[in-house]
């Protein structure tokens, strides 16, 4: 669903016995998504989380459209233990095109949720003072449904911060937002201080599209904000350095953008479309991001704990 406003078959990974992150294909973790349904993908999910040595949880809901009413699934696995928790999170769910097909939906969002796993295995090895809830959403590009129904089914009392992953699948550039709410103002606070320490590119958006963050942050979607209280939160997406300033003006620059007339940025391009396939998918990436997602959890833990 990120960027909805303006942009209009590989087999699953099985091995008997956790792996190293180093010993995966990454890129082939992210083809696997390639399915024609998105019950297909929830799969796909549960194996490779299962593979990875996790014991993942299903939760089921009704959700899909007003008059048109589906089971959704969210797939969860937690790490550690402790009063309250920190929430690493991406959806796993694909598009339905005009034409009613199914999207690829590997940069949209099977990226981020590959990057996501790596950073659990990451975590998992890591002496935390939180518990860590990883949950991969479906029904995101419903409404942001699966986020929703978490939200309601478990409340956010015991949830001390939020990091979502959307849009992640190439380029070296990390980009936040920053219209989550004064809440969150030390997670954003904690990404800077990371890429900071790993000298990476990062670009912080005044304005950032929409994604399940908004669920946590209560930052006015209408029927999609959270219900009752709201949580510091931060979305993060990778892109190549070019493409996220030609983002930032296409969402920061107001009327003299400096883009060309009728300019329309990559990954504008290619997701919610047939052109969101595998040849946008950078191995390098995933594993750039599921090292810096590790490395701002660790960071957001630690700054809790002080």
């Amino acid at each position: 669903m990120l960027f909805r406003s303006l942009a209009a078959a590989a087999a699953v990974l099985a091995v008997s016995s956790p792996v190293a992150a180093q010993d995966v294909d990454l890129r082939a973790q992210v083809a696997a998504f390639i399915q024609p349904t998105n019950a297909a993908r929830t799969d796909v999910v549960v194996s490779q989380l299962r593979a990875a040595g996790f014991d993942p949880v299903v939760e089921t809901f009704v959700g899909g459209e007003t008059d048109a009413p589906m089971e959704g699934r969210n797939v969860v696995i937690t790490i550690g233990d402790g009063p309250r928790e920190i929430l690493l999170t991406a959806h796993y769910d694909a598009v339905v095109l005009r034409d009613g097909s199914m999207s690829q939906g590997v940069v949209d969002n099977a990226a981020s949720v590959v990057g996501v796993i790596e950073a659990a295995k990451i975590l998992r090895t890591r002496n935390l003072n939180h518990r860590v809830r990883i949950i991969l959403f479906d029904q995101e590009e419903l409404g942001l449904i699966g986020a929703r129904k978490w939200v309601e089914a478990h409340g956010l009392t015991n949830v001390a911060v939020v990091v979502n992953s959307d849009v992640a699948a190439y380029g070296d550039t990390m980009m936040y937002g920053l219209n989550n709410g004064a809440q969150s103002t030390g997670v954003v606070r904690a990404v800077r201080e990371v890429c900071a320490e790993r000298a990476m590119n990062c670009v912080g958006f005044p304005v950032y599209p929409p994604s399940d963050d908004r669920v946590f942050s209560g930052a006015g979607l209408g029927r999609q904000s959270a219900p009752g209280p709201v949580v510091p939160t931060i979305s993060l997406g990778f892109q190549d350095h070019v493409g996220a300033h030609q983002m930032w003006l296409a969402f920061n620059g107001g009327q003299n953008t400096g883009l060309a007339e009728g300019f329309v940025p990559q990954v504008f391009q290619l997701i919610h479309s047939h052109g969101d396939t595998m040849e946008h998918v950078d191995p390098a990436t995933l594993k750039l991001s599921g090292e810096t997602y590790a490395a701002v959890v660790e960071r957001l833990d630690r700054q809790l704990s002080q």
